[in-house]
């Protein structure tokens, strides 16, 4: 749906200071279209970089109105509220934003197309794209993407929103700068607001969960050396339920473990505890392999995200994590991603 020539308005109302704005950051980060404003009441007039260390000029404004007033074509929400909903303030600014004549990307369980007054206003031309959708055709699982011949990188996790998806695209970046012929496949509405092919792997019922993966992998893996699967959840956090499928229907060659520099408890469950990383490790091998029905995967590196320290602490961080789990480890959007790289081409 959406062209090179469009220009994207960000709705991140709280999402630059809340934390709950992981989406529009990697739209920031990651987008290939024009970014011509970010609507965030709390920070009006402050410097994107600043407040995410993203190198993008973009200006803050406190409103769709203002944001109108720079002649965006599409409206991203690239924030995620508790409960999935906008509050209604802000969905009015969605529902000003269609009467305007925006398009909208629209990440959340909401299905704005339903709205019958959104439906009435959306212009010729014009479109709303809800984008956590069951595609059809689903099956259950079967694990046959153990028998493609590509490498299966899949990302997994400490928490939620700890850079899964961040260190996807920047293995698969540098993979592709190899010469390699390489594939993101998106399992979340990020990943897929940034044009990546996949499935929005929370709007799938459970049953065909793996599935829904398995046909994603399986699309590309003939025409592919290697794919990287963004990764979702995490085994730790009693709210997720994605990492399972994701491992069974991408029957991985090669684990990469994300965590999040200083972060000792779960961030939106602080009674829990995140062992030590050699032991998450571990976890994650031996549910990978379920006892040896499956491949003997290894987590092949740490990906350390170390947004908030400076550089000095960011490359301790990463060296401490290195020393204590045997492993490469490195901050693949600060530092680069070559050293993950490296370990999964070295055990090809």
């Amino acid at each position: 749906m959406l062209t090179p020539d469009d220009r994207i308005a960000i709705l991140l109302h709280n999402g630059l200071k809340g934390g709950k704005g992981k989406t529009g950051a990697a739209l920031l980060r990651y987008s290939q279209n024009e970014i011509v404003a970010v609507i965030d009441e709390t920070a009006v007039g402050e410097s994107i970089y600043a407040l995410t260390g993203i190198d993008r000029a973009v200006p803050v404004v406190g409103s769709v109105e203002a944001a109108i007033a720079l002649n965006p074509t599409v409206l991203a929400i690239g924030l995620a509220p508790s409960g999935g909903r906008l509050p209604d303030p802000w969905y009015a600014e969605v529902k000003r934003a269609v009467s305007a004549g925006l398009s909208v990307m629209n990440g959340l369980h909401t299905q704005m197309n339903q709205d019958l007054e959104i439906q009435d206003a959306i212009r010729p031309g014009r479109w709303v794209w809800d984008i956590r959708q069951e595609p059809d055709g689903l099956a259950v699982g079967g694990g046959r993407a153990r028998k493609l011949a590509c490498d299966r990188v899949l990302c997994v996790g400490t928490d939620m929103a700890v850079g899964k998806m961040s260190v996807g695209i920047e293995l698969n970046r540098a993979a592709k700068a190899k010469g390699l012929r390489s594939k993101l496949i998106a399992t979340g509405q990020t990943g897929l607001m940034l044009g990546k092919d996949g499935v929005a792997l929370d709007a799938v019922r459970v049953d065909y969960a793996s599935g829904a993966v398995e046909q994603a992998v399986l699309r590309y893996g003939d025409d592919h050396d290697i794919l990287f699967v963004e990764g979702q959840g995490s085994l730790l956090n009693p709210a997720s339920t994605a990492t399972l499928p994701l491992m069974r229907g991408t029957q991985p060659t090669h684990l990469i473990l994300v965590h999040k520099a200083s972060l000792t408890h779960l961030q939106h469950f602080s009674d829990f505890e995140i062992p030590p990383l050699a032991e998450v490790v571990s976890l994650y091998e031996s549910a990978v392999r379920a006892g040896g029905t499956f491949a003997d995967t290894r987590v092949v590196g740490i990906a350390l995200n170390t947004f908030g320290l400076d550089e000095v602490a960011a490359r301790a961080a990463i060296t401490k994590v290195s020393q204590e789990t045997d492993l490469p480890c490195t901050d693949a959007v600060r530092f680069g991603s070559e050293p993950l790289l490296e370990s999964i081409l070295s055990l090809r």
